[in-house]
């Protein structure tokens, strides 16, 4: 079966106004899924009032920075996405642990449901922060 070309928008958080337009700025296709997929992994569950969206990923940072719990997050973080992101599809995910700086690097891939893009990928810090 043939996929189905579909194109994707979304606002910025920034909220602020493009200068000659008036308008507020849109990320489009694999930028607004990269920042769709970064804004789930990093809101803890019951962050948001009246929705159980998010991950319990952050107090995850604060145990054992070891390949074990790097694990654990990387399956918390494929789960959440293949819940709550329905434009995404084949998600690989792993957390290395870089236990000198008591941090994971998330590197999370996918291919975009719809559209003819190559395999994603992108990969970001996941810090113990307060």
């Amino acid at each position: 079966m043939a996929k189905k070309s579909r194109g994707y928008k979304d606002i910025t958080l920034d909220f602020q106004p493009n200068p000659v337009t008036g308008d507020l700025n849109v990320l489009k296709n694999e930028r607004a899924i990269m920042r769709s997929v970064r804004n789930l992994v990093q809101t803890k569950t019951k962050e948001r009032f009246y929705n159980d969206l998010g991950s319990d990923v952050s107090d995850l940072l604060f145990g054992f920075c070891d390949v074990a719990t790097g694990g654990v997050i990387a399956r918390e973080v494929k789960s959440l996405l293949a819940t709550y992101e329905p434009r995404i599809d084949g998600i690989i995910v792993t957390a290395d642990p870089k236990p000198d700086d008591n941090e994971f690097e998330l590197t999370v891939q996918y291919e975009i449901v719809g559209q003819s893009y190559s395999l994603q990928s992108f990969n970001f810090l996941l810090e113990a922060t307060r």
